[in-house]
């Protein structure tokens, strides 16, 4: 018997494993939970313009000339010069503002699919509700890309996808093991998120650095109705969710 016409789910636990999954004609998830893709939901619900998100220090310089407000980090810093970091609270302060951006990781999950994917959307735990919906209504093949630390896993962005995985459940075929492991790690955690992910290498990381507040904003569920997707060069808010 034939399975029922379903589209298919996957999840690359870094962006390196992109490089083993064909994106033609697919959605792809950006998730970087602390700090980028959560950072960029805030700031597009609360009334940034655009956001372009670059892989190189040099390129978000370039746009400094053209009233661009230059974002971003490397390591978890600020980049020196630079006219914000990459908090969610800075970036909410950017209303009617149009933002460029480069981070340690999330804007190269970004730059590693987007000559390939069909479209290129945005997910954090603040508008996963919005993300599945939309997911939801496409009925395309989705691949959901952690953008974990420097090339490795990470477990913010792992958790973020099986919670994704959940919530499409039904709708979607579940290819990889990396689809059931991250979303039985979900369901055996989510009750406790903050608690156990206070424990992840990045939280601590980013602790150090003061910045605690970030990441408990991020993991609130939820706060947000917005879906970004890239069109060309810029992240906007999809019109309809």
């Amino acid at each position: 018997m034939n399975k029922i016409q379903k589209p298919t789910l996957e999840i690359c636990l870094t962006p390196d494993a992109v490089s083993f999954i064909d994106l033609t004609g697919k959605i792809t998830v950006i998730v970087d939970i602390f700090r980028a893709t959560s950072t960029i939901v805030a700031g597009l619900a609360s009334g940034v313009t655009h956001v372009i998100p670059v892989a190189d220090i040099a390129d978000a310089l370039h746009y400094k000339t053209q009233d661009y407000v230059t974002a971003g980090e490397r390591n978890g810093e600020k980049v020196e010069g630079f006219d914000i970091g990459n908090s969610p609270f800075e970036h909410m302060a950017q209303e009617f503002k149009k933002i460029v951006m480069t981070t340690t990781n999330g804007t190269q999950a970004i730059e590693a699919v987007k000559n390939t994917a069909e479209q290129v959307i945005i997910g954090s735990f603040l508008n996963l509700r919005a993300v599945t919906n939309y997911l939801k209504s496409q009925n395309k093949d989705v691949v959901i890309v952690c953008a974990g630390w420097k090339g490795r896993f990470n477990a913010e962005d792992a958790l973020f996808a099986g919670a994704l995985a959940l919530k499409l459940k039904g709708d979607f075929w579940w290819e990889g093991d990396e689809t059931l492991f991250t979303s039985h790690s979900y369901t055996s955690v989510k009750k406790n998120l903050s608690k156990i992910l206070k424990h992840s290498s990045h939280y601590k990381r980013l602790a150090k650095k003061g910045v605690s507040d970030d990441m408990d904003f991020c993991l609130q569920i939820d706060k947000f109705k917005n879906v970004p997707v890239l069109e060309g060069d810029l992240l906007v808010n999809l019109e309809k969710v």
